[in-house]
Order: structure tokens, then C-alpha cells, then sequence
């Protein structure tokens, strides 16, 4: 079972846009100032000026060349497999992402096959897209963690910049404009001059704001336990199908959705919990939750399963998570799966307990689904859904 993010893409929310355009904006009013600066030299681009164009929400060139790339190198991996289905969100990146890598693992064989996305699908709730059936889930909730965070880490960058280019008067906002500048110059497969401009630590912490975003939007400390419960759906999906409890089980899925997607079913395993929970007040010094080892554009996340007769008894599940065994901890029994990060079927359903005592529209779902965060965000400051 295969869940793919979608590749890299422009600015996707308002928010991002927002933010680098106000940055673009300070140094186009700074232009002088800046002509006449001596600049250091991670600063030396801004005398020919900086603009920012990609085009918003869509993949860039380098998205789609990820998922053609991931589709030749899946079809390298499991050349026995195949399908003559796929699934994807009906969100168009990802639309388009389900596209590529189709074109890469099954190249003309693609006229034969059938792209189909959610909408499609007679199912009563997405395990692509499980926000969308629950009306109490509001994306906005967690902004106060991440500006409580951004405010701490972005004036002392702010000020260090403004003392290297004086009389340019740079806000927070813009710096936080640049920060995503250098995101999103990489994600159109460009170097990004802004990423020179910053130290590691400055960096790593507008990572933990993503952290702290993304946490709060699908992970564990969504409001009401949301982010576990709407992961929940994949799981109870994962164990049908590999239990073919359906006895309509086939050799591969492949799907694609967004972070979220990847992150709510994480969150509903317990994979990368943090104890304590992540904090508005600064990183700890180790942390398990980490956005962008976990879901960077591109991301995928291969469910398999497996008999080897030699080593185990009955059938095995494994996660490889972006090209790596994901160990999965919790139901790991013996040191043949600690070994190899592994578990048996029997052992990961039983320790889910949590996602296999949940089902679409029964009390839980319907206690978290039809509760709301009301006034628990900060008001006007835009976080989406999924990415």
C-alpha cells in the first residue's frame, strides 16, 4: 500500500503569499538604500533586486519530475506488482502528482489504467481525505502555538538583518517572507540566495514553527484528539486489507494525498509522539515529531506485507517511510522485529486498538467531529487543512 504526498508546488495559502510579498515589496521601496549598502556577501544578490515568481497551489517542475522519478523507482522496487487503479485527494496538485508517477511506473500502459480520485469512490468517509467528513474539524485551531513560537524566534533574526542592511527597515513579516523564500525557491529547483542568508539555528526554528503547524493541525495536539481520530480511518483500512477481511483484498494501492494525510495516520499510531507534547516555547532537545524528515514534498509512505517462513510465523507488516524502515516500536515482539522493525499482522492490529474501537459516525467520531474549537485559534490568521 503505497500514500504519496504530492510533489513540490508554489505557496499554497494565503498566508505564504502574503508574507513574501511583503518582503518583496520592503526591498523594492529599499532599493536605493540597498544600492548604496555595503552588503556582505550572502547579501550581494540584492543589488540586482529579488522577485518571486511560481505559480500558487501548482506543482512546480520539480514536483512533477519527483513523481515521475518515484514512479519509475517503485515499478524498480516491486516489478511483480500492479493495479489497474489509482487513487488520489481531488485537490489538482495531487491530481496531477497521481498523473506522473503513473507515467513513470506504467509509461503507455497508462491508457489502461484508471485515475480516479475521492469523489469517485462510494465510500461514506476518505481515508485520503478524512477532514472532509468531519464538520467540528477547524484547521485554524494551533495558530495561537505557532505565533506564540514565530514571535519568540523571528525578532532577533529581524534585527541582526536590519543591522546588515541599514535603513531598509525590515518587520518580522518580512522576515518570515524569507524564510519561505527559501522554501519555495527550492521547491521551483532553483538555488535560493535567502537560504545562505540565515544560520542553522535560525533555520531550525522556522522548522519547528512547521512542526508546531502541523502538530496542531493534524497531529497530537489538534483540539478534541481530532488528528488521531480522522487517522484512524487509514488504519482500519490498512488492517481490512491486509487482513482482506473484504476478501476483496488486491496486491497493490496505490494513493496519494497530502501531509496531512501522512501525519493524521501517524498520530493515530502513536509513531511519533513526543513526551512531553511539543511546545510554543522553544524545541526539545530530541524530538520524534519532525515535519520535514517525515512529510517534505514528495513524501511516501509504503505499507508492506510479507511471509518469511524462516524467520516468522505468519504474516509480517513493515512501514518504509521516504525510502527507510520506519521501526514500528509498539508491536514489536521479538528481536527478530526489533531487528528488523517489523511486526506481525496479529500484534499491529491488537496494539491500534485505539483506531479499531472507532468507526465512521459512532460515538467517538461524532463527540469529535461535532464538537468545535470556537474561539481556541487566533482570529483571521489562515492555516489550511493539508498542503
Amino acid at each position: 500500500m503505497l500514500m504519496h504526498r504530492h510533489g513540490s508546488r508554489g505557496p499554497a495559502f494565503a498566508d505564504e503569499e502574503r508574507v513574501i510579498n511583503s518582503l518583496v515589496n520592503t526591498l523594492e521601496d529599499g532599493r536605493d538604500v540597498i544600492q548604496d549598502a555595503h552588503l556582505p556577501e550572502n547579501l550581494q544578490f540584492l543589488k540586482n533586486g529579488y522577485d518571486f515568481r511560481m505559480e500558487a497551489q501548482s506543482l512546480s517542475m520539480i514536483g512533477r519530475q519527483q513523481l515521475f522519478n518515484h514512479g519509475v523507482e517503485f515499478g524498480l522496487k516491486y516489478p511483480n506488482f500492479t493495479t489497474d487503479t489509482l487513487l488520489s485527494s481531488d485537490v489538482q496538485r495531487v491530481i496531477d502528482s497521481m498523473y506522473f508517477f503513473a507515467q513513470g511506473r506504467f509509461g503507455r500502459e497508462i491508457a489502461n489504467k484508471t485515475l480516479l480520485t475521492v469523489k469517485d469512490t462510494p465510500d461514506p468517509v476518505s481515508w485520503i481525505t478524512p477532514w472532509k467528513h468531519c464538520p467540528g474539524y477547524d484547521s485554524r485551531y494551533g495558530a495561537k502555538a505557532s505565533n506564540q513560537w514565530s514571535s519568540t524566534y523571528l525578532p532577533p533574526i529581524t534585527y541582526r538583518l536590519n543591522r546588515l542592511l541599514p535603513g531598509v527597515g525590515l518587520n518580522d513579516t518580512d522576515t518570515h517572507g524569507a524564510l519561505y523564500a527559501c522554501v519555495y525557491d527550492l521547491a521551483a529547483g532553483k538555488e535560493s540566495p535567502w537560504c545562505n542568508v540565515f544560520y542553522a539555528h535560525e533555520l531550525a526554528a522556522f522548522e519547528y514553527e512547521m512542526d508546531l503547524i502541523l502538530n496542531t493541525i493534524m497531529g497530537y495536539l489538534t483540539y478534541n484528539n481530532t488528528g488521531r481520530v480522522l487517522g484512524s480511518v487509514f488504519v482500519n483500512k490498512l488492517i481490512e486489507r491486509f487482513s482482506n477481511a473484504s476478501e476483496e483484498a488486491q496486491s497493490l494501492y496505490l494513493e496519494f494525498g497530502h501531509d496531512s494525510t501522512i501525519m493524521a495516520i501517524m498520530a493515530a499510531m502513536d509513531l511519533n509522539r513526543d513526551d512531553p507534547p511539543l511546545s510554543p516555547h522553544g524545541p526539545p532537545l530530541r524530538r520524534k515529531f519532525r515535519s520535514s524528515y517525515q512529510v517534505p514534498f514528495a513524501a511516501n509512505m509504503i505499507w508492506e506485507r510479507f511471509t518469511c517462513k524462516k524467520s516468522f510465523n505468519g504474516p509480517q507488516i513493515r512501514l518504509v517511510l521516504n525510502e527507510e524502515t520506519y521501526p514500528l516500536l509498539s508491536c514489536a515482539k521479538t528481536m527478530q522485529d526489533r531487528k528488523y522493525g517489523t511486526c506481525s499482522l496479529e500484534a499491529f492490529t491488537r496494539v491500534n486498538e485505539f483506531s479499531t474501537s472507532i468507526s465512521f459516525g459512532d460515538d467517538t467520531w461524532e463527540a469529535v467531529c461535532n464538537a468545535h474549537s470556537e474561539n481556541l485559534y487566533v482570529q483571521g490568521e489562515l492555516l489550511a487543512a493539508y498542503g
